[in-house]
């Protein structure tokens, strides 16, 4: 383990940046990209609108080089990322995209179906159409929408923006970035990605780039904070003003990134981004799929990480419930020991968890489901997309021939501090049958299991009456 490198090295465009935090006090270890570039003169057009990953007004995009020896084009929030997060990547801004005589294509077609008008909104916009154009060739509607769900416009009514998108990546002309995308890739693979540690007057910000780096860090400071997609924790930079003193990042750790599938099941790295696990399981969990798809956006998706969310312990975390369904299992490691932990005993309390200090989540196991098997989740929020759960609900249910209930297992978000499974419910459930009427009659349970909240999003009485009909919705997803 050796953190004597102190600066940060990205590309910005085409031009080679080196960070030196020993030199370079104005900025720390936590400047948020966003902040960066609008402190800088010329990197205007990133907008901030709500620094919370909420609008995608500061939308860029991240090249960076996959397995495959190509580069990987991510549109994401520059606000909800930490400059350390940028070394050995390409940072591209709206103002990279056009030549000196020529707009490039998804600019261009903006302009022609006059896809803007206060403007704000439209560099970000711009930005998740280019990533698309390097990511999908003749994307369909869903693509477009998925790509700008994290975008949020308040004059065009969208139609002319999806409009301008289906021009421009309908022909998918060759542009500057693919012509100088061996130049980038050399550029980048010769970077040196070693243990970093960044420091200044209040913070010391440790990049590791391995597993082993890490773990000896978190065994010499067991207390340390843990990064793992910065989708969270950014925001008690930019919401709530803190200053994190100590920070162990695990961006770099490419141990943590994989999905592996055996005849058991997958095994993922705790550092995958939710917009893989979606794409890469989407078919085999199609319950998975389904809650990623109205996770956050897809802008938030590409930076958050499965062992993030896990470790955030949140009550509304989306996806705790439905790994509960799932019978997932965490492994848990240390320098000392390595140990497996259910899914349904990792949650100790509100924002607690079965960790122990210099321990680090490196690995989930989802097992198959047996094809017998139903396993759903809904969720309610205000907003289909860039909105947590008032209310979520995963379900286990095994079904015998006659549509008896053998077993089931009902897990709510968004209820108490915890996920609750609704025990009593579930005991009253098994063995009657899988229809609306016994339901209904396990509603007088389920008051018994859970003591909903109040909170901005809904009262007591709101969120009871939800959990009843999230019930009924779940009968109604699988009737037959």
């Amino acid at each position: 383990m050796n953190f004597e490198r102190s600066y940060i090295e990205f590309l910005l465009g085409n031009r080679l940046e080196r960070i030196t935090w020993e030199k370079q006090q104005t900025l720390s270890p936590t400047t948020t990209v966003l902040q960066y570039l609008r402190g800088m003169d010329h990197y205007k057009g990133t907008k901030e609108g709500c620094a919370e990953g909420d609008c995608g007004a500061c939308t860029v995009v991240i090249a960076s080089v996959s397995g495959n020896g190509r580069l990987t084009y991510k549109a994401i929030n520059s606000c909800l990322i930490f400059l350390p997060q940028l070394h050995g990547k390409q940072l591209i801004t709206v103002e990279h995209l056009a030549q000196p005589k020529a707009l490039h294509p998804v600019q261009k077609a903006m302009i022609e179906l006059d896809a803007s008008q206060c403007g704000f909104c439209t560099p970000g916009f711009v930005m998740s159409m280019f990533a698309l154009y390097h990511t999908i060739q003749n994307p369909t509607d869903e693509d477009i929408l998925e790509a700008f769900s994290g975008n949020l416009c308040r004059c065009t009514g969208y139609r002319s923006i999806i409009g301008a998108a289906r021009k421009a990546l309908s022909t998918h002309a060759t542009d500057r970035f693919q012509e100088l995308e061996q130049e980038t890739i050399q550029t980048l693979q010769s970077i040196e990605c070693n243990d970093s540690r960044f420091t200044n007057l209040h913070q010391t910000y440790y990049l590791p780039s391995n597993l082993a780096s890490a773990l000896n860090l978190k065994f010499t400071f067991p207390d340390i904070e843990i990064n793992a997609g910065s989708s969270d924790i950014a925001l008690r930079v930019t919401k709530k003003k803190e200053v994190l003193t100590s920070l162990l990042d695990l961006s770099g750790v490419k141990e943590l990134k994989y999905i592996t599938k055996t005849s058991q099941g997958f095994d993922i790295g705790s550092g995958t981004d939710l917009q893989s696990l979606k794409e890469e399981l989407g078919e085999e969990l199609p319950s998975l799929k389904k809650i990623l798809s109205v996770f956050g956006s897809k802008q938030i998706r590409q930076v958050a990480t499965l062992g993030g969310n896990l470790g955030s312990a949140s009550p509304i975390g989306d996806l705790i419930p439905l790994l509960m369904a799932y019978q997932a299992k965490l492994v848990l490691k240390s320098l000392i020991q390595e140990r497996t932990v259910a899914a349904t005993e990792f949650i100790k309390g509100y924002r607690q968890t079965a960790l122990i200090p210099g321990e680090i989540i490196t690995n989930i196991h989802i097992p198959n489901p047996d094809t017998t098997l139903i396993i759903d989740v809904e969720k309610i929020s205000k907003r289909t997309d860039l909105d947590i759960s008032t209310v979520s609900v995963a379900m286990r249910l095994q079904l015998k021939t006659d549509r008896t209930i053998e077993s089931i297992f009902l897990y709510y978000g968004g209820m108490a501090a915890t996920v609750t499974f609704t025990k009593n419910t579930c005991t009253f459930l098994e063995g009657k049958k899988w229809e609306p009427e016994t339901l209904k009659s396990a509603f007088e349970y389920l008051e018994k299991d859970v003591n909903p909240i109040s909170d901005a999003r809904a009262q007591a009485e709101g969120r009871m009456a939800l959990a009843k009909n999230l019930l009924l919705k779940l009968w109604q997803n699988n009737p037959k």
